[in-house]
């Protein structure tokens, strides 16, 4: 009988002496939990799943079987620094993902609370990636990407490395994201391009009618409207209702000016 003081770890997994293992932890057959790792309350490493080192589950994460956790970053400009991974709480890893540490000393890749990553997906070194995010089957993300809170990724979906994409923004399946995708917007293809709000998520995310009202005009101005960006947001500025969701929205399209090719954060930009 299991004690209840002691995690449920499986005879065949293999714990690093430098690892934590929280008492109300489950460990799967033939789980790997690798040095300086963290696994917190009531996290399920389902089998053959595997934390190669210096990761963070928080409580009630699921690992499912494949997944590896915690590798080096694909990035020539690592030199074995230390450096982390940290999965926010209840988010579930399905199998066979990928998520890489940072590169950098002590730099840290991220991934938010209440996330799904469907299986086979790939989140590269130094992302940060959101709460309530959902990256589906296979899709890529690229080194140093952001991903917004409650944004959903589509299946087969690549996204470069510095893209940032916003708040409840919507990619559809297989399109290719190579600039910023903004907050609030429903994109597709390949190259992704706005193609409207994503209505259908801010409704579930319960926005008030005012604000899902105001970021449809606000789209209109700058995507319908054949105004250069600069006079759009001019325009939103002074006849659109000023909630947060829209502030947030003119921000966001703001520091795109910094950037290369609409990535605000690529180091080949003006602003970096």
């Amino acid at each position: 009988m299991t004690s209840p003081t002691r995690p449920r770890i499986h005879p065949t997994a293999i714990i690093d002496p430098t690892a934590e293992v929280h008492p109300t932890a489950e460990i799967g057959p033939h789980c790997l939990v690798g040095p300086h790792c963290l696994v917190g309350p009531r996290v399920c490493l389902y089998p053959q799943a595997m934390l190669l080192g210096w990761t963070e589950l928080g409580e009630g994460c699921e690992v499912y079987p494949g997944a590896m956790l915690g590798g080096a970053p694909q990035d020539r400009k690592y030199k074995g620094e230390p450096t982390h991974l940290s999965i926010g709480a209840r988010t579930s890893i399905r199998e066979c993902v990928t998520i890489h540490r940072a590169t950098g000393d002590g730099q840290e890749t991220q991934v938010g609370q209440d996330s799904m990553i469907m299986a086979y997906a790939h989140i590269g070194h130094n992302c940060c990636i959101g709460k309530n995010v959902t990256l589906a089957n296979n899709a890529g993300v690229s080194g140093h990407a952001i991903i917004g809170d409650y944004a959903n990724i589509g299946g087969y979906v690549g996204i470069h490395q510095y893209a940032r994409i916003g708040t409840l923004a919507m990619i559809g399946g297989m399109s290719k994201v190579c600039r910023d995708i903004p907050p609030y917007a429903l994109a597709d293809g390949r190259p992704a391009q706005v193609v409207g709000v994503n209505s259908i998520g801010l409704r579930r995310a319960g926005l008030s009618q005012e604000a899902q009202a105001a970021l449809k005009d606000a789209f209109r101005l700058i995507y319908r409207s054949g105004l250069n960006l600069s006079q759009a947001l001019a325009r939103v500025r002074e006849g659109v209702h000023q909630c947060e969701e829209v502030q947030r929205l003119v921000n966001f399209l703001e520091e795109v000016f910094k950037g290369y090719g609409g990535r605000a954060r690529d180091p080949r930009g003006h602003g970096a």
